[in-house]
């Protein structure tokens, strides 16, 4: 029980906090603290950061946080590439799927360290030209939320940044809604497909985790303003990196 209060109350911090990071702590919890086959533990991480990002993105967006305009560009396409991507993970193993989202953790800590959203200017104008690119990254994000049960939050905040023109905070408040589109349109997806499977889901498992979690991710809104990003999302990709490796030595030896 310990684990699944920690884990989550981790994952709900990371989330209100940093607008990411929540499913990339979720599967391995499921997968390796939990003990759930590959495939659970990818649709329960959706139904999971879905849940806890719902109540995290509420706050936000009673202050007016949320940019509804980037959540129509960034999050329809998303929730198309993650119907995309849960329709090709049932025909990969699961070994795979993790050994696929071992590499994209180590991405994820790549980019963390080196700041790019920390050092960027807090408020850009978003260029006509820069939607394209910015439906583009929703698509790939969604097929990576869809193919491995990667919320996407650490490439989304950056987009939404870089590409959007919004505010640190703005791109935070956004990027918890668009990850609760593409978590719940790719967790339905895999529900019919573990359906399919003969698998079920544990049900209090995810309850426990959302319920748990969504305190966290109130508590980490609370602290978004008091805490420094750049030492904070250096740490969390340093863990990151040590999480990675730790499921890479794990899954990719399954592949052969």
């Amino acid at each position: 029980m310990w684990i699944v209060i920690a884990g989550a109350l981790v994952i709900g911090i990371s989330l209100g906090l940093l607008g990411s990071g929540g499913s990339i702590l979720t599967v391995p919890i499921l997968a390796y603290a939990i003990g759930q086959p590959e495939k659970l533990a990818i649709a329960g991480s959706l139904a999971i950061v879905g849940g806890i990002s719902l109540l995290g993105a509420i706050p936000y967006a009673l202050r007016g946080d949320v940019v509804w305009r980037s959540v129509l560009w960034f999050g329809l396409p998303g929730m198309l590439g993650t119907v995309i991507g849960a329709q090709i993970s049932r025909f990969l193993p699961g070994a795979l799927q993790l050994t696929i989202f071992a590499c994209v953790m180590l991405i994820a800590a790549t980019r963390m360290l080196r700041s790019a959203v920390a050092t960027a200017p807090g408020a850009l104008e978003a260029l006509p030209q820069r939607r394209s690119h910015i439906v583009r990254d929703g698509l790939a994000v969604g097929v990576l939320t869809g193919l491995v049960g990667i919320g996407g939050g650490f490439l989304i905040v950056p987009a939404l940044v870089l590409l959007g023109g919004l505010a640190m905070r703005q791109a935070v408040a956004t990027s918890l809604v668009v990850i609760t589109l593409n978590a719940f349109s790719g967790f339905v997806k895999h529900a019919l497909v573990l359906r399919s499977l003969g698998l079920s889901l544990d049900w209090t498992v995810i309850a426990q985790f959302i319920a748990i979690g969504g305190s966290g991710a109130v508590l980490g809104n609370l602290l978004g303003g008091r805490l420094p990003q750049q030492q904070l999302r250096r740490a969390f990709a340093v863990m990151l990196v040590v999480m990675g490796a730790y499921m890479l030595w794990r899954e990719a030896p399954r592949l052969f």
